[in-house]
């Protein structure tokens, strides 16, 4: 059994499939997974109204204490890059070699925390060039996977990109 300990990464307006499919899933492979809000214990909104409740803030987050953190799509990655804390725990992750998962609009964090100059990725079209102008190789893939960084580019995309983080926590 898999004792990882992840963190997915959300803010209203988050995809819910994005959040919902990883969660189980690695729930079901026997890791922890908390749930990272702006603020702990409160409830936030997906796109069309399914609630979710923060386990942890983005403040309270430490990279040493994860192996891995999903950041899904939506709109939420808009309004999680404005976070500081959350900015920091993603370039962190990435310092430290840990996985590092991010689908759709995702990507969008990935820019802001300066992490995918000259390394391989993917993410939802309407992103492509925020991708490229932050140095990324874009590739049209389901997933890509570049050392600890997944890349996924939509929510038809999650069976490939959740076997990957699972198969990737899975080796550790």
């Amino acid at each position: 059994m898999n004792t990882s300990r992840v963190a997915i990464l959300i803010a209203n307006e988050y995809q819910e499939m994005e959040v919902w499919y990883p969660y189980y899933r690695l729930l079901e492979e026997g890791c922890q997974v908390a749930i990272a809000g702006p603020e702990m214990e409160e409830t936030y909104e997906s796109k069309y109204g399914y609630k979710a409740t923060s386990d942890i803030s983005y403040m309270a987050l430490d990279a040493r204490e994860f192996d891995a953190v999903i950041i899904p799509g939506g709109y939420a990655p808009d309004h999680i890059r404005r976070s500081r804390e959350a900015v920091e725990f993603v370039r962190r992750m990435d310092e430290g070699g840990k996985l590092v998962a991010a689908i759709c609009h995702g990507g969008w964090l990935l820019c802001s925390a300066r992490i995918i100059e000259g390394r391989a990725v993917t993410s939802f079209s309407a992103i492509r060039a925020d991708m490229e102008n932050a140095g990324g190789e874009f590739r049209d893939e389901e997933t890509v996977v570049d050392d600890n960084l997944i890349t996924a580019r939509k929510p038809d995309d999650l069976p490939t990109f959740t076997k990957e983080i699972t198969d990737r926590l899975n080796a550790k």
